[in-house]
């Protein structure tokens, strides 16, 4: 017996709200999890050439020249290299009684860069901070 004869059926329909609930947690939960790359950079303060070498004394400076066959010299006087703890010790002996004197870079083009991570080593072990480097002018 059917009692409804007159009623129409109802169609179906799709309930959205809770489908745009779920989409709604999975955005927030992948803007929580995503990761950023954060690149870091060294922050480098470049020296600026100006020519003036009044404000370096002459006696507050050790020259460190190394060449292409990793072969040391200190103010022009050749050094053995062992370790970068010797040449941090040879440079507190070139150093004597200089309180922060300036290392001078002067570095062969075709040396390896290692050696001159090595001096600048060796000057970090030996407490000196101020380095710089020599260059050519053609």
């Amino acid at each position: 017996m059917n009692f409804q004869r007159g009623r129409m059926r109802e169609e179906p329909e799709i309930n959205l709200i809770p489908m745009i609930d779920v989409l709604l947690v999975i955005l927030i939960f992948l803007m929580v999890t995503t990761t950023y790359n954060r690149f870091s950079g060294l922050q480098i303060n470049l020296p600026q050439a100006e020519g003036d070498s009044s404000s370096v004394h002459k006696e507050q400076q050790i020259n460190v020249s190394v060449d292409a066959s990793e072969h040391y010299a200190f103010n022009n006087k050749a050094v053995d290299f062992n370790s970068v703890d010797k040449l941090a010790e040879e440079l507190r002996k070139m150093a004597g009684d200089m309180s922060d004197p300036t290392i001078i870079i002067n570095a062969d083009a075709k040396a390896p860069h290692q050696s001159v991570i090595n001096i600048m080593e060796a000057a970090r072990l030996a407490g000196y901070g101020r380095i710089t480097f020599t260059t050519s002018r053609k």
